[in-house]
């Protein structure tokens, strides 16, 4: 398999996990937080940023993945 290839299917498969991650540890925080205060669960802006940022990072990890097994084994 190419090398660039390679390495941005192993970069998107780690910002996908990020991304799922940081989801998961936000949606938690964000259910005691409304089980705290008995109200509905709503993710803040601040949360929102967060994932917002993890998204945008992804694209940036895919091509730097990419450019980096390229560099090393092409």
């Amino acid at each position: 398999m190419n090398p660039v290839i390679q390495g941005a299917l192993i970069g998107l498969g780690i910002g996908v996990f990020l991304f799922i991650f940081e989801y998961m540890a936000l949606n938690k925080q964000v259910n005691e937080r409304a089980k705290k205060y008995n109200k509905t669960p709503v993710f803040d802006v601040t949360e929102r940023r967060r994932l917002a940022t993890i998204r945008n990072f992804v694209p940036i990890l895919v091509i730097g993945f990419a450019a980096g097994f390229w560099i090393i084994w092409g």
